[in-house]
């Protein structure tokens, strides 16, 4: 049997796997939904990975893995996600990959995608991770998370009795209501990341066609990534480069553009980078070094 590596970026909407022989022959670069995905209960994710693998890669001596996923929140469950599997595994929060991914040994990782979330690693090599609380509460820079605000906002105007300035109309043709009654409705009666967050990009058209709502709404995502920099920063993560990525992020210019102008007027210390590249190969290369510490 060839001996490969492994790694997975399991994200909330899909997952993506790359599969390299130790010698450095890619044999699988694809993607999966990521249906039934959480990290938690534990004996779930292991189970989850395990049977992920097993479908993808059924003929082959793995040697080593790297695995960044959503719901690996904190460095005691990221440790005992990767005992709990039966190859030697590093396993990071799925944002921990984006500094790997940009060929970087260190790095401050940002996502925006279906949610959000800041990850780093301080001096002692620890994870810190900031943001990432979930739709319904957080992840305000996430694509759920700026529906979310959006329909608050636009709302808020209606009752207002303000002109809607282009942003409730973008709502109501993004969920197919033709009021904002069923608006609320639309976004109550089914409160999940599938529901919410494939709107986001009627927002960002919104604002795009003139709504100074839709842009308001934009501009306060934006700072709460820079918010979450400056966490990590007053946490100890340490690096002078902030990786940006994620579904959001990487398609829509004018989120990018507003974290950039954030971090130049908290941050001026800090490069910016954008992760056009999958953050998957970032999981490859944690398992080439794991591979290559075992091996020495």
């Amino acid at each position: 049997m060839t001996r490969v590596l492994v790694g997975l970026d399991v994200g909330g909407t899909k997952t993506a796997v790359l599969v390299e022989s130790v010698d450095g022959e890619l044999l699988l670069d694809t993607s999966i939904p990521s249906q039934d995905w959480d990290a938690e209960p534990l004996e779930h994710g292991i189970r989850w990975v395990i049977d992920t693998v097993a479908h993808l890669i059924p003929e082959h001596d793995i040697v080593a893995v790297g695995i960044g996923a959503q719901g690996l929140d904190s460095n005691e469950i990221a440790a005992a996600f990767a005992r709990g599997l039966p190859w030697p595994t590093v396993a990071v929060n799925d944002a921990a990959l984006l500094p790997a991914a940009a060929g970087l040994g260190e790095g401050l990782g940002i996502i925006s995608g279906t949610g959000s979330i800041g990850v780093g690693r301080d001096a002692a090599g620890s994870y810190v991770i900031t943001g990432g609380w979930g739709w319904v509460i957080g992840d305000e820079a996430g694509a759920a998370g700026i529906v979310r605000e959006a329909v608050r906002a636009a709302l808020a105007v209606h009752d207002s009795l303000a002109p809607d300035d282009g942003l409730l109309v973008a709502l109501l043709g993004a969920f197919g209501v033709p009021s904002a009654e069923r608006l609320a409705r639309a976004v109550n009666d089914e409160p999940t990341m599938d529901n919410w967050a494939p709107r986001a990009p009627a927002v960002f058209a919104a604002a795009d066609a003139g709504s100074a709502l839709a842009a308001s709404v934009i501009a306060a995502a934006a700072d709460n990534l820079v918010t979450l920099v400056s966490q990590l920063r007053a946490r100890g993560a340490v690096g002078d480069t902030v990786v940006a990525a994620g579904s959001v992020i990487v398609n829509q210019p004018r989120l990018f553009a507003a974290l950039g102008r954030g971090l130049a007027v908290r941050h001026p210390e800090l490069e910016l980078v954008l992760l056009t590249d999958p953050p998957v190969l970032g999981a490859l290369a944690l398992a080439r070094r794991l591979h290559q510490s075992i091996a020495s």
